[in-house]
């Protein structure tokens, strides 16, 4: 943890901060910050359209932006230059509170979003768990974030949609440069990508995902609007969809997947440890270098097992924790679900046991409303629980996605644990509050730091006792699962990308650690591969939060107040750790 406060206070994000709470750009008290702040925030939704339906602002529903082309990312790195080179005309010596950190922020992601544009990483635009072609189908699903309440809006959708295949050129054009130049995927994701691609192309038109909008009409419509749009869903599944996706899998298996390298993490690649390097600093907002977070990791991972054991031998097992992991892996008392809808019912069950605890440790919680969905079929396969935000307007609720594939394989000891970090009060509490909050530009209602918000989710993990649900110690141990599941992936990600470490023993260390059978362990590991560092801001965040809690409860004694510190750590929104950590020394001293 020294390690980690040590990176904090060498990186120097924010001289002061004071006075937090009686200002805020964008509500009048520095205008020519608060202008441009706004400008540039309207001309970004106008450049990312996707991220704006994303957000609830349905203006650019009907445009599709070409992200990985060369022309925008040139446009995009002039974008940056420009509002850096005008953020800094601005005095900030003039400015205090809310308005510093703002300018602040606003000059670090100028500055992160051209030093990002450095690497080539368009060149790998498609992986098996974040890309376009899996997020198009969740949008024009009819149950995503693309509004289907309008005539206007199924057009929008159409119109939107028609752009994808210059997006999969671009795509395909992108990925023949990366594999003359060295900035290919490893071969065991692009199989794993492949039965993606394949499962949207359909031969019955009425079972693609894109027909959903065509099942949930809305009552007022016409007959003759929905014929029309019948037909010309029909006609776009026909002509755009079944097609544009059968030409990105024949690219993948008979071009992309024989140049697909053997290796597995990014640093094999030309320039992959500078940018692993970038993708950490990106990722965790510390200056932490690649074997301090391994050896964190180490660390986390021996106290962790130790605290394991304790509750192996708490319950009375007789045998060592490998022999209790499949245990509870094997025994049907821990998979006691017949269907889907039982899964997703546990959960809402769970929700109701810590509703009544929640109001002691938060004394403001979201408006927005909260739902959970199981993840859609064809994605279920690659994808881990998940949260999706809901619209800043509250008529789009945050969406908490279960995939289950098979709900008599589905084990119960890491629910509790599970709805802590992805649902509530993790994700959406933290997400909600600060897209809610009216003291905040708009560019900060939606800004994302991993470390910060995946930071508190893990932290949140953490009250389970608190809230009720950790009495049973099987539960309890799910949650130490999870805990050392993050603790893990210090060592793997770091392993892999920047030590040599390989997919394969990846996976062993992984198993040897922790519950989790070998499928499982190779999705997690393959997820890592796909999205490098990102794996580090959780247990990074966690740590930071969990130490400045405990000094403050060492400092105030009986004054110290949970929901308080709760309060303070989530009314700015998302910030880097250093600045977390010099808001909270402000709070201290109120």
């Amino acid at each position: 943890m020294k390690k980690i406060l040590l990176a904090l206070a060498v990186t120097g994000f924010l001289a002061s901060c004071k006075n937090g709470d009686q200002q805020a750009a964008g509500g009048g008290a520095d205008k020519e910050l608060a202008a441009l702040l706004d400008t540039y925030w309207q001309q970004h939704l106008q450049m990312f359209p996707v991220e704006a339906t994303g957000i609830g602002d349905n203006r650019y529903n009907d445009k599709l932006t070409i992200t990985i082309a060369e022309s925008f990312r040139d446009s995009l790195g002039k974008f940056y230059q420009r509002y850096l080179d005008e953020s800094g005309k601005i005095d900030s010596a003039k400015l205090a509170g809310q308005d510093l950190i703002s300018y602040r922020l606003f000059r670090y992601e100028m500055r992160m979003g051209l030093e990002g544009l450095k690497y080539p990483s368009h060149l790998m635009p498609i992986t098996q768990f974040w890309a376009f072609t899996l997020e198009l189908p969740q949008l024009g699903s009819g149950s995503g974030n693309q509004p289907f309440k309008t005539v206007k809006d199924y057009d929008d959708w159409l119109k939107r949609l028609s752009g994808f295949p210059a997006w999969a050129d671009t795509a395909m054009a992108n990925m023949r440069k990366g594999m003359a130049t060295g900035w290919v995927l490893p071969k065991s994701l692009v199989i794993k990508i492949l039965p993606q691609l394949n499962a949207v192309v359909v031969k019955q038109d009425s079972s693609s995902i894109f027909y959903g909008p065509l099942k949930s009409f809305p009552k007022e419509f016409s007959q003759a609007d929905k014929d029309r749009l019948t037909a010309a869903y029909v006609k776009a599944i026909d002509s755009i969809v079944n097609p544009t996706y059968s030409k990105l899998a024949v690219f993948f298996e008979k071009e992309y997947l024989p140049k697909a390298r053997p290796t597995s993490g990014i640093g094999d690649i030309p320039g992959g440890k500078d940018y692993y390097n970038y993708c950490i600093h990106s990722w965790t907002t510390t200056t932490l270098s690649p074997d301090s977070i391994y050896n964190i990791g180490l660390s986390e991972v021996a106290r962790l097992e130790a605290e394991m054991n304790k509750t192996r031998e708490a319950t009375g097992f007789k045998g060592d924790l490998q022999a209790f992991f499949k245990y509870i892996d094997k025994d049907p008392k821990f998979c006691p679900f017949i269907t889907p809808q039982q899964v997703l019912d546990s959960f809402w069950a769970i929700k109701k046991i810590e509703d009544p605890q929640l109001k002691k440790m938060f004394n403001h919680t979201p408006k927005t409303q909260f739902t959970i969905r199981q993840t859609e079929a064809f994605r279920a396969a690659s994808a881990s629980a998940e949260y999706n935000q809901g619209s800043e307007d509250g008529t789009r609720p945050g969406i908490f996605y279960v995939p289950i594939l098979d709900a008599k394989k589905f084990n119960a000891t890491g629910m509790a644990t599970l709805f802590l970090h992805e649902a509530i009060p993790g994700h959406h509490y933290q997400i909600s509050l600060q897209q809610e909050s009216k003291g905040l530009p708009a560019f900060r209602k939606f800004l994302w730091y991993g470390a910060y918000g995946e930071g508190w989710a893990h932290y949140c993990e953490t009250l389970g006792k608190g809230l009720g649900l950790y009495d049973d110690p099987y539960q309890y141990m799910g949650h130490l699962g999870d805990a050392i599941h993050r603790a893990i992936r210090l060592v793997v990600d770091v392993g892999m990308h920047y030590k040599g470490m390989t997919r394969e023993e990846a996976i062993k260390y992984m198993m040897a650690h922790e519950m989790i059978s070998e499928h499982d362990a190779t999705a997690e590991i393959e997820r890592y591969l796909a999205i490098p560092a990102q794996a580090l801001s959780y247990k990074i965040g966690q740590m930071t939060i969990l130490n400045e809690r405990k000094h403050y409860e060492d400092a105030r004694g009986a004054k110290f107040d949970l929901a308080s510190f709760h309060d303070e750590v989530l009314k700015d929104g998302c910030v880097p750790l250093n600045i977390l950590h010099e808001k909270l020394e402000a709070w201290s001293k109120q």
